[in-house]
């Protein structure tokens, strides 16, 4: 669904939504509910208001009948992430459907796309607001988002009050969680430990486990993950022929042998939102930081950019640039061939997950979940999910700037709170070494990050909330 021009988009979301339900016909299957996520699929709503008007049903009467069933969810506040095509586009690929099946005039049927005084396109998020009684964001924060930003459809009430709700989005457990956990889990906690999921009181048991096993079993990942990183750092330079003396200088922090350096991870989409150069904004200050040889410092990028989102492939150029620079080889490494298998490597290894989203952009977002559930710690703007999880002890959270109408100003306050964090609290409790080896205040650190984020940021708790929140009031 991400390729190709706006003909391309049009025909696979007609495929999709009304094509989706003439093969679930087909099949003799017969939702009670229909869960749209984002507008996609939003075609399915024109489909069922067909069968009801081909069976007699006026408009108006069709229309709410489907939407008494219908969950909507959006899943971002960045307009990119919505689509909208020209009304002679709808014409011409849907004239058809609106005239002979749905018997509605141009106008009525344009206006079920019409964002309230906006741009004429069709919007297919305003379908699905129109076609649906059932709505949700993935967040707290990302309702009261998504609320504001569709507010003009409910005039009459206030935003807090209109009918778009939140469940926050959650992680699988068992597909996410390194094997050296499952196995620690099935050991201390019993085979039948994934009944317990949404157990806050069973989870803090992980407490109780001695920090030097709790120590070991995330240098075991880590060391795994080590050993991915270096492997696909060397295939990817292979074809350069560089010399063994600056592979070395590339590598000297990826020892699987060795995995005590700290280490940060920033893996996902480049896009600009997410601000994968924040850490870049003052690169003397930077310098400064990982030039520290007692206490070193390892930043890991992954990730890929739409093929059509230049400015996201600018960023992920200019990291791998600074990265080349002699100061900074072997402190950040860009890994290429970001895909599943190295994201769930990176989410079990690290020991730092570094998420700067432009506030309040960011939905939720889960690679933070994936991260606390193996024992990683979140280092976070306080935006999408992680306001909802962070305790202040679980944690480092970046607090945003008041200068949100300022671009310049706002990446450079919170590039500051980032420099400050890693320089004043981060870098010093990970190097706080006692006398076993490690950092006991960091093992207490990451305990609390286990514990308070997996009972409450899995896909149960979230199935839980749509099932009472959502799926069984549009069933009534």
């Amino acid at each position: 669904l991400y390729g190709g021009d706006e003909h391309t988009r049009i025909k696979q979301e007609i495929i999709l939504g009304i094509g989706g339900t003439r093969l679930l016909r087909k099949l003799d299957l017969q939702p009670n509910i229909w869960h749209i996520n984002e507008g996609h699929a939003a075609f399915l709503i024109l489909e069922r208001m067909r069968e009801l008007i081909a069976n007699g049903q006026n408009y108006e009467t069709a229309l709410e009948a489907v939407a008494a069933n219908v969950v909507f969810t959006t899943h971002t506040p960045v307009p990119a992430g919505h689509d909208h095509f020209p009304q002679d586009l709808m014409i011409n690929y849907l004239g058809y459907f609106y005239n002979d099946d749905l018997k509605l005039s141009k106008e009525t049927f344009l206006s079920l796309g019409c964002w309230p005084n906006d741009h004429p396109d069709f919007n297919m998020t305003t379908l699905a607001i129109q076609g649906s009684r059932h709505m949700n964001g993935v967040s707290k924060l990302h309702g009261k988002v998504s609320a504001d930003i569709c507010a003009k459809f409910w005039p009459e009430v206030t935003a807090n009050e209109n009918p778009m709700s939140y469940v926050t989005n959650g992680v699988h457990v068992s597909s996410m969680l390194a094997r050296e956990w499952t196995e620690l889990f099935d050991e201390v906690l019993g085979s039948q430990w994934q009944n317990h999921l949404c157990d806050k009181d069973f989870w803090q048991s992980i407490s109780n486990l001695p920090d030097q096993q709790f120590w070991n079993i995330k240098q075991k990942a880590k060391s795994r993950m080590l050993k991915v990183i270096r492997d696909m750092v060397i295939a990817q330079h292979l074809p350069h022929q560089i010399s063994e003396t600056h592979l070395e200088r590339l590598l000297k922090h990826t020892d699987p042998n060795n995995p005590n350096i700290l280490t940060i991870g920033f893996a996902r989409r480049f896009a600009t939102y997410k601000r994968a150069t924040l850490l870049l904004n003052d690169i003397d200050r930077l310098r400064t930081i990982l030039s520290d040889i007692d206490r070193p410092v390892l930043f890991i990028f992954a990730g890929k950019a739409h093929p059509a989102d230049m400015p996201g492939q600018d960023l992920l150029k200019h990291i791998y640039q600074i990265s080349c620079e002699p100061d900074f080889i072997g402190k950040i490494l860009v890994v290429q061939g970001y895909d599943l298998a190295l994201s769930r490597r990176l989410v079990s290894g690290v020991d730092v997950w570094l998420n700067n989203p432009v506030y309040p952009q960011e939905a939720s977002g889960t690679s933070g979940m994936k991260v606390a559930l193996n024992g990683g710690i979140n280092l976070s703007v306080l935006d999408g999910w992680w306001p909802e999880s962070y305790d202040g002890e679980n944690g480092w959270a970046i607090k945003p700037s008041p200068h949100d109408d300022n671009t310049e100003l706002r990446d450079h306050d919170d590039a500051r709170t980032l420099y400050e964090l890693l320089q004043d609290e981060i870098i010093p409790l990970y190097y706080e070494q006692g006398k076993y080896g490690y950092s006991e205040g960091w093992v207490k650190k990451s305990k609390r990050s286990m514990t308070t984020i997996l009972p409450q940021f899995n896909t149960t708790r979230m199935l839980n909330d749509y099932l009472d929140n959502l799926y069984i009031p549009a069933k009534k």
